[in-house]
């Protein structure tokens, strides 16, 4: 497997993985995967990248949490592995790629917004050395239900 920066050529594969993230119900509240232009204006492009085997098989970006320049070198994560290559390190790998990245552009905190039924992305978020700020009760509705987000971060050990 290798992770390298996400081009627009993965763009079916990238919309892909977010639809299987969706179908699990406990990945996003997001019913519906957006247009590739919609994805695409909604993430930074300097920390965007992909895991490959024969294809694409998970993908990690951020975005932006503020517009005010205060919040320039804070970001929130979104990491998705494809159903078949969960399990595997694949996520870990992504989330690793990722601070390597950011703390060389400067940003100082990871935010990640992860559904506390969500293991899995709880245990690699804290092994790629984030932390449990909180938890945001019931913070939406997902099909009639109310549903608690765990609010983790990752501090840059750089800056």
């Amino acid at each position: 497997m290798i992770i390298r920066p996400m081009t627009i050529d993965d763009a079916a594969s990238v919309l892909g993985i977010y639809a299987d993230g969706i179908a699990t119900g406990n990945a996003t509240f997001e019913r519906d995967v957006p247009s590739w232009e919609s994805w695409d204006t909604g993430h930074l492009p300097a920390h965007r990248f992909v895991a490959q085997t024969d294809n694409v098989v998970g993908w990690v970006a951020v975005s932006a949490v503020s517009g005010r320049c205060v919040y320039t070198g804070v970001v929130e994560s979104s990491v998705y592995v494809a159903e078949a290559a969960r399990g595997q390190g694949v996520g870990l790998r992504l989330l690793t790629e990722l601070v390597e990245s950011t703390e060389s552009h400067g940003i100082w905190t990871i935010q990640a917004g992860i559904f506390p039924e969500n293991k899995a992305s709880v245990h690699i978020h804290e092994k790629a050395g984030f932390r449990l700020i909180g938890t945001q009760e019931k913070l939406g509705q997902m099909n009639g239900q109310w549903r608690d987000v765990l609010l983790m971060e990752r501090r840059s050990l750089a800056i």
